[in-house]
């Protein structure tokens, strides 16, 4: 597996290893950035000289289940609530577009629609009732899906005033190159991520393809915004220099003890292990700032770092509950590669290695909020 675009999607539908069921970690980090995302709002209001006829909002990574939804449902809110602050005018028309990968299960959302409408027009009422010396304050919304990579162009040039996404960008276009030596052979065996045993060549291939996944993003993003448009991201990272360091990686080198336990009794091929490297990147705050200054089109507004717990909001046993998190993000990946037979064996071990490195230490994740501003051209 190399590209992700066809393979790498979160469980669909509403059971329990649904990821419209467990996804409480990700909405933690959703709420983390509400008041960079109030003020990117308030920001493009007031910088409006007259009335704002029409703004496009894209959140990048929607996923499905409740998360995506929430997520324009509170930017639409902030629109009204700065809007009546500012006692001006609601933009007229809100073109409201989810993103993800083609894969993503844009039904579960689309279901959903229809009680967001209802949400949207009775905060219209609302705000209208309260303001009806200046005019309508409630925006009339269009809701449309766009799937594709936010990795290159999604939106035609200059058409975005404001762009959303959370915990999407850790994840990579694809699996790095460089993963092999001279001879093919590879090189980071028994693992399915960067781990204290990783070679440097293998690190340094994450690295650039970070890199480049990053600067394709901003460049995308950059011509797809209006001048001083805005956006506001929120992704796991790590803090130490270290690409090896616990937070950014642990998770994976237990998931990879799990299934190096198969392969001893015989019920997973090492050979599929060692062709399996993750398309994910816990970057660090060194090489976020290279990226952004290196690709010019964006100034650093905020830069925010949190400390989650892993186990947030999860209210069942902490290794099965985080276990199941953890499938419901990787399931179709993993599946692709490893066959969906050993899916409920592998889970049930990651469950039971979880609940031990939580008897010994408290699991947590380290996250980047930062919110950009477009530089005029």
């Amino acid at each position: 597996m190399e590209s992700v675009v066809e393979t790498l999607h979160m469980n669909k539908g509403a059971g329990e290893t649904s990821y419209a069921m467990n996804s409480s970690l990700q909405r933690k980090l959703i709420s983390l950035t509400k008041q960079a995302v109030e003020k990117a709002i308030k920001e493009i209001l007031c910088s409006q000289r007259g009335p704002t006829m029409k703004m496009g909002i894209a959140d990048l990574g929607c996923s499905t289940g409740p998360n995506a939804l929430m997520v324009i449902s509170e930017i639409v809110q902030t629109i009204y609530e700065t809007s009546n602050t500012l006692n001006r005018l609601a933009p007229k028309e809100l073109m409201l577009y989810l993103n993800d990968l083609f894969t993503n299960d844009f039904n579960n959302i689309f279901v959903s629609l229809p009680s967001f409408y209802k949400k949207i027009g009775q905060e219209k009422e609302h705000n209208q009732s309260k303001n009806n010396n200046i005019g309508d304050f409630g925006p009339t919304c269009f809701v449309s899906a766009v799937p594709g990579t936010f990795y290159g162009r999604l939106f035609p040039t200059k058409s975005i005033n404001f762009f959303h996404s959370s915990s999407s960008l850790h994840w990579l276009s694809r699996v790095p190159i460089g993963l092999k030596d001279e001879s093919a052979r590879r090189l980071n065996t028994g693992k399915l991520y960067i781990s204290k045993s990783t070679p440097n060549s293998v690190i340094e291939a994450y690295s650039q393809q970070f890199q480049n996944d990053f600067s394709c993003f901003l460049e995308s993003r950059s011509l797809e915004m209006v001048d001083e448009g805005r956006m506001v991201l929120s992704f796991l990272g790590r803090e130490s220099t270290d690409p090896a360091a616990i937070y950014g990686c642990y998770h994976w080198e237990l998931l990879a003890q799990a299934l190096m336990a198969m392969v001893s009794e015989g019920l997973v091929e090492e050979e599929k292990v060692d062709s399996f490297n993750l398309p994910y990147y816990a970057c660090c705050y060194e090489e976020l700032k290279m990226v952004i200054e290196k690709e010019g089109s964006f100034m650093v507004d905020s830069l925010e770092t949190n400390e989650i717990d892993w186990d947030e909001g999860i209210e069942s046993e902490r290794g099965e509950g985080v276990a199941r998190a953890v499938r419901a993000i990787l399931e179709s990946i993993l599946e692709y590669h490893f066959g969906s037979h050993i899916m409920d064996d592998l889970f049930g071990r990651y469950a039971q290695i979880l609940d031990h490195h939580f008897s010994r230490t408290k699991a947590k994740c380290f996250t980047f909020n930062i919110s950009l501003v477009k530089r005029r051209e």
